[in-house]
């Protein structure tokens, strides 16, 4: 969700489109409030996600091994300034704190940006970067959650998307230029954070890691929009050696911050596409390819979107080179405990009803998943399993103000 006030210039091109509000002119710039609902009646099956994906917008949840059935949301409130002058500077903010039915207040976006109009801009503070692989019309499936946290969960799979320096991190900030040229836009992101906060419970490969110094994310992207088609190209590195690891038993520090992704995204729209009155056809391939100290990924993506009715497919494949064995309970519990290589194939879906109560701003979305994991080996034992099924459903309520 972006509440970005800047009306003009390339980068509007690829966000969405602005929330309702109430605007206010001061002779500093203008004043914009506006908000967004988000309440959402879940089930899910054993494992509660199907991977170590954050299904649910608070951001405490993590990944469990019971049914989930739950009510869950937030409510978001925001707020954005914006001077603009005649000869194209222009200055701004943005700030959205929200509170989560978990009874915890939290933050999304909070941003302060300047530049000029159509040309170039900078920004800073905490905030999501370019998006290289779009969902359309996502409910549930969503792997990274709302921040640069707990992407990683030890022992299930991994869905890379190169979102790992994207932004909105509860343990760093971002700084970003970018700018336009004609039909093309650049993007140059560097995120700065606690690298170990990517992996739940700062467990990688089956040992607890400790932070030393903070991680260094540059994530350039190259962008061209045409009338129908777009496409993107990026990668993402840290930069920063030794940043996180640990020692085994003789003491041997062991760096396990080396990670590299890249990324390639294309989409097509239909003449008569319009996301705000959900009309017309979108369609997204989306490829990411990470190579992490012990571990190689690979995500491969398609989706479209017609009208208000979305469906998807995501193939991964996993390929862990380096682990130290897991306790019992862990090794019970997670089918991705061991070295070897895995898949995971995903089918996704959602369905928009609009206008609830003749009302533009409330709209009901119905989304649902279907997942399997399966492990590639042939040496496993007669107790292992070889694959696993996950799966669950979403009535998800937004109303926009």
């Amino acid at each position: 969700m972006r509440l970005n006030i800047i009306s003009l210039g390339f980068c509007c091109l690829f966000s969405t489109p602005l929330l309702a509000g109430i605007a206010f002119t001061t002779p500093q710039g203008s004043l914009k409030l506006s908000g967004d609902v988000e309440f959402n009646m879940d089930g899910a099956s054993t494992a509660n996600q199907l991977t170590s994906v954050k299904s649910s917008p608070e951001k405490n949840k993590k990944p469990g091994d019971k049914e989930r059935w739950d009510i869950n949301g937030r409510i978001l409130i925001g707020f954005d300034g914006y001077r603009g002058l005649d000869n194209g500077n222009f200055a701004g903010f943005t700030v959205q704190p929200l509170a989560d039915l978990s009874g915890q207040m939290n933050l999304d976006d909070a941003a302060f940006f300047f530049g000029q109009e159509k040309m170039w801009q900078i920004k800073l503070g905490r905030f999501e970067a370019y998006d290289m692989f779009p969902l359309s019309q996502d409910t549930f499936i969503e792997y990274s959650g709302n921040t640069a946290n707990d992407l990683y969960a030890d022992g299930y799979g991994y869905i890379y998307m190169m979102k790992e320096g994207r932004g909105r991190s509860s343990n760093g900030g971002n700084a970003q230029i970018n700018g336009h040229l004609d039909k093309w836009y650049f993007e140059i992101n560097a995120l700065i954070e606690d690298g170990t906060r990517l992996f739940v419970d700062q467990q990688y490969h089956g040992q607890k890691i400790t932070n030393e110094k903070n991680v260094v994310y540059l994530r350039p992207i190259i962008a061209w929009k045409g009338d129908s088609v777009s496409t993107a190209v990026g990668m993402e590195t840290n930069i920063v050696s030794n940043a996180y690891g640990y020692k085994d038993e003789n003491q041997r520090w062991h760096d396990e911050s080396k990670r590299t992704g890249y990324g390639l995204s294309s989409s097509w729209k239909s003449d008569n596409y319009q996301s705000s009155s959900a009309q017309g056809t979108i369609a997204n391939i989306n490829l990411a390819y990470l190579d992490a100290q012990g571990e190689t990924n690979l995500t491969g993506g398609a989706n479209v979107l017609w009208n208000k009715f979305e469906l998807g497919y995501i193939y991964a494949h996993n390929k862990i080179s380096e682990r130290t064995a897991l306790n019992n309970y862990q090794h019970q519990h997670n089918l991705m405990n061991l070295q070897g290589k895995y898949k995971i194939h995903t089918i996704h879906t959602s369905y928009l009803i609009p206008n609830v109560l003749d009302m533009d701003n409330f709209n009901i979305y119905l989304g649902a998943y279907w997942s399997r994991l399966e492990r590639i080996s042939t040496n496993l034992s007669q107790n292992d399993k070889s694959n696993d099924d996950r799966y669950g459903a979403r009535v998800r309520f937004k109303y926009l103000f």
